[in-house]
């Protein structure tokens, strides 16, 4: 699905912070000191307007909370030149539309699904179904996609489910589980150490290197979590392997 280009002319625009050199190949256009969906958003159009751009001096962008990495040819152009021509581009963003796509989640809570709920229901006061209930009664947006391929970091977790991370790690966890920690909750996509709290996990798969678009979220989806039973997680994550059940969204 496309949608059209829009120009955005918005009373609370953003201004660039700073730019910063970041090695011989890259910089960093800070938007924001503070990480907030508005932010978010600034960072994902400058991205987007860049791309739309089509300057070929540029060669791979990534954004991150507040800001946005530019990986460039410095034989093409210079860190000044280019830091110019980002500021002038933001004074007058060609962006994307602004409709995002929403997803329904199924995640199994609690169990082998979720070996941490108990525990984490016990450190905040709630039971292991008051965590359940708050967690997936809450739309979340992705902030931005990192730290291994098709890691999903989601904002914003309600108050009441806030908790420092662990202090010792999970040698290995199950790709496609759901955590939480400090005032994120996050959807791993491999098999990986963690020190957060593991609640549940999705039958989906978040990161297929086979596939065109490997990742299956993108920052700006917004998340809405489904708990299902596990005879129901089985069901699709067989469907899955078998490439028969289709993750779908829609537009917000």
């Amino acid at each position: 699905m496309s949608s059209p280009q829009t120009i955005r002319n918005s009373p609370d625009q953003i201004e660039i912070q700073r730019i910063a050199p970041a090695g011989d190949e890259a910089l960093v256009v800070e938007l924001g000191a503070t990480i907030s969906r508005l932010v978010n958003n600034h960072v994902r159009d400058l991205e987007k307007s860049l791309i739309n751009a089509g300057w070929p001096e540029i060669v791979a962008t990534v954004p991150s909370y507040r800001s946005l990495l530019v990986y460039f040819d410095p034989v093409r152009i210079s860190f000044a030149e280019l830091a110019q021509r980002i500021r002038t581009l933001s004074r007058r963003q060609i962006v994307a539309s602004n409709q995002a796509r929403r997803w329904r989640l199924p995640v199994c809570y609690g169990g082998g699904y979720g070996p941490d709920l108990n525990d984490l229901a016990s450190k905040l006061g709630l039971s292991a179904a008051e965590v359940v209930r708050s967690h997936s009664g809450t739309e979340y947006m992705v902030y931005m996609i990192g730290f291994s391929p098709g890691f999903a970091y989601l904002g914003e977790l309600p108050k009441a489910l806030e908790v420092p991370r662990k202090t010792t790690l999970r040698p290995l966890v199950a790709p496609n589980t759901v955590q939480i920690g400090g005032q994120q909750t996050a959807i791993s996509s491999m098999p990986m150490p963690s020190g957060w709290y593991i609640v549940g996990r999705t039958p989906l798969k978040m990161y297929q290197s086979a596939n065109p678009r490997p990742f299956l979220l993108e920052g700006g989806d917004l998340i809405q979590f489904e708990p299902v039973e596990p005879h129901q997680f089985e069901s699709i994550a067989t469907q899955v392997e078998r490439r028969t059940f289709e993750a779908t969204w829609e537009w917000a």
